[in-house]
């Protein structure tokens, strides 16, 4: 048997305000070019179809196209959801949808029940663990609220099904942070903290495991790998190389994974230095047509930077000033000083800088819910109050939480975390 493993394909994501749709359009055709050239029987997509919990129309037709062009080419599709999906939105009519050959699992309580599908050595189960977000799946799952107890309760009733399934391969597709793994700059945090991640011992016994949510194509070991987003979604991806993985089934288990180069629309370029050096000197010509981001390290700020620069990069998207410091004692920026820093790292210490003390354990636990109602908000629409029920056993008192949030609970909508990313 033939796997072709995706994921986070984002539909509806753009890069520094630039509409990727037709290059994500692109990439689904390369797929079913793939499947057709290398008679690839099954498409895995784990989690991440669309970049937000309400996607645009324009998403939603081309997921409805693309999904037919892979059908249409020979091969069965699984596709689960990940912590961008909507669940519900992108489960709906999926039982309907299996007898046309495409799988979409989005359900919770569905992790023990198996896709199975057969070639000449016998039957394969595929188990597409959505992403099990402990607030809403803990209950499901009877586990414990973290992301290692829901998915190791998920990875019990996969292993209970096997069982019954004498001699069956498994491949296992779960969207979730295995630690182990390489970040960049566009992956949506799990939960607040790091706590996130997860043993990649969770899912020892499977023949392959099919990751999801970072976006660095990688592998953890022979038979653990992440796929990575098929476009950059962030300058911190320049030096990625896109695509997916082509794993060969034999009797035995895996036999082989091969890497599956994705088309690039336009290759990305990170360059530094003093702005009459980047508008003249020839080491930078190669970059002239890459979509790029600049950082000027110029002592003081130049007039018009942008309009300078765009006349040798006109796909320049990103400008940054660093000014080089003399001094050593000189101090750093704000945007330098949090880079790197975990959301509730940031919260604290803002915290912590405007009124001269540091924060309690009882307000950095407020802040850590409001962050997780945010995360939660952003992927399922649920209330802020809904969420504080679910974390009522937090021994908060009703006078700190109104001290703090004076009675107001965040804003709806779109979010920002602390490197301005959308939540």
């Amino acid at each position: 048997m033939r796997i072709l493993h995706s994921s986070d394909w984002h539909l509806g994501r753009s890069f520094h305000r630039v509409d990727l749709l037709s290059a994500q359009a692109a990439h689904i055709d390369h797929l079913a070019e793939v499947v057709r050239a290398e008679k690839v029987d099954v498409v895995l997509v784990a989690g991440d179809i669309y970049d937000r919990a309400l996607p645009g129309v324009d998403a939603v037709t081309l997921l409805d196209e693309g999904l037919h062009r892979l059908v249409s080419a020979g091969a069965q599709v699984i596709v689960s959801s990940g912590n961008h999906d909507s669940a519900r939105r992108l489960g709906f009519s999926s039982r309907l949808l299996e007898a046309a050959g495409l799988h979409i699992r989005t359900d919770p309580a569905r992790v023990g029940e198996p896709v199975l599908l057969e070639d000449e050595h016998g039957p394969v189960a595929f188990y597409p663990l959505p992403y099990l977000e402990p607030a809403l799946a803990a209950g499901v799952l009877g586990a414990e609220r973290s992301h290692a107890a829901v998915l190791q309760a998920a990875m019990q009733q996969v292993r209970a099904s096997l069982k019954g399934l004498k001699g069956a391969r498994s491949v296992v597709s779960a969207h979730a942070f295995v630690m182990g793994g390489t970040v960049s700059d566009s992956e949506r945090e799990l939960a607040v903290g790091g706590l996130g991640q997860v043993p990649l011992s969770l899912f020892e016994g499977i023949d392959y495991l099919a990751l999801g949510h970072l976006h660095g194509r990688q592998q953890l070991a022979e038979h653990a790998r992440y796929s990575g987003s098929p476009l950059a979604f962030s300058f911190s991806e320049a030096d990625h190389h896109k695509g997916s993985w082509l794993v060969s089934l034999t009797e035995d288990g895996v036999a082989g994974v091969e890497p599956v180069a994705a088309p690039v629309p336009r290759r990305l370029a990170r360059l530094r230095g003093h702005l009459s050096e980047l508008l003249t000197e020839p080491r930078f010509a190669p970059h002239e047509s890459a979509w790029a981001q600049i950082t000027l390290t110029d002592p003081q700020r130049p007039a018009e930077p942008m309009e300078q620069l765009r006349r040798r990069f006109p796909h320049l998207l990103e400008l940054r000033l660093e000014p080089e410091r003399t001094g050593s004692t000189e101090a750093a920026g704000y945007t330098e000083k949090i880079a790197g820093r975990p959301d509730l790292d940031v919260c604290c210490g803002f915290l912590e800088h405007v009124r001269g003390r540091s924060a309690t354990p009882a307000e950095t636990l407020l802040l850590q819910q409001a962050l997780e109602a945010a995360l939660i908000e952003g992927m399922e629409g649920v209330a802020y109050d809904e969420l504080t029920a679910l974390t009522a056993e937090a021994e908060v008192t009703d006078a700190e939480l109104q001290k703090l949030l004076s009675g107001r609970s965040p804003r709806r909508g779109s979010q920002r975390d602390s490197r301005g990313r959308s939540a």
